[in-house]
């Protein structure tokens, strides 16, 4: 993986791989061994990681090293509780002032998750099913019309990436897995039918499932 001798650059895909699960949430990232992986000099990486650290992804070790900060259920609870909050008003906004373009978007989102199920089901590809979960759940949300808002939410969304990719792993073709599908379903019709208090409902519930599943696994 050859990238350009930039910080912004190795941020953007060490990031990405913690996010991912690539890097475990405890596991020691070793100057030598992201060199080798990234194929960027150690002052790119230590700046990369420094900012990191802000974002509460990687801890100083010791003064010695980096680490992937750990998961804990606090945490997990914490951040599932504020994205439920956060999605419901992004979702609520979304119904009062999304247009017919907006609706549009959503079901074409919704058919390319549904029709590419068994990218999760079958071949086990995470990732590729995660982005088009992702681009799902923004196509509805973006409809809020609010900038700062979708910035907060995007936030909260990639602090989830690591406990939504454990629960994805426990529950890939499984029956919790089927019923999530069908939650999206539900979500789709009564965004459309503009039934702010059961979309803000579904949603809220839907968000919350990995938290109570992952809070015994933890």
């Amino acid at each position: 993986m050859a990238l350009e001798n930039s910080a912004t650059k190795v941020l953007q895909v060490v990031k990405q791989d913690i996010l991912a699960g690539v890097f475990a949430p405890g596991h020691k990232l070793k100057m030598s061994a992201l060199k080798e992986r990234y194929h960027v000099g150690v002052n790119p990486l230590r700046e990369a990681l420094s900012q990191l650290v802000v974002m509460q992804l990687v801890q100083v070790q010791d003064q010695r090293g980096y680490r992937v900060c750990p998961v804990s259920q606090s945490e997990l609870i914490d951040i599932y509780d504020t994205r439920a909050r956060i999605e419901s008003l992004c979702v609520g906004l979304a119904i009062e002032r999304g247009d017919q373009q907006w609706e549009a978007d959503i079901v074409a989102a919704a058919y390319r998750l549904q029709a590419n199920a068994s990218l999760l089901q079958a071949d086990g590809d995470l990732q590729s099913w995660e982005q088009l979960h992702q681009q799902f759940h923004y196509a509805i949300a973006k409809g809020c019309g609010s900038k700062e808002l979708l910035r907060v939410r995007l936030d909260l969304y990639e602090k989830a990436s690591r406990y939504r990719n454990l629960w994805l792993q426990h529950n890939a073709g499984h029956a919790a897995f089927d019923v999530n599908q069908k939650e999206h379903e539900q979500l789709v019709c009564a965004v459309l039918e503009r039934d702010i208090k059961a979309a803000q409902s579904l949603i809220s519930k839907h968000i919350l499932v990995p938290s109570h599943v992952l809070q015994d696994l933890l």
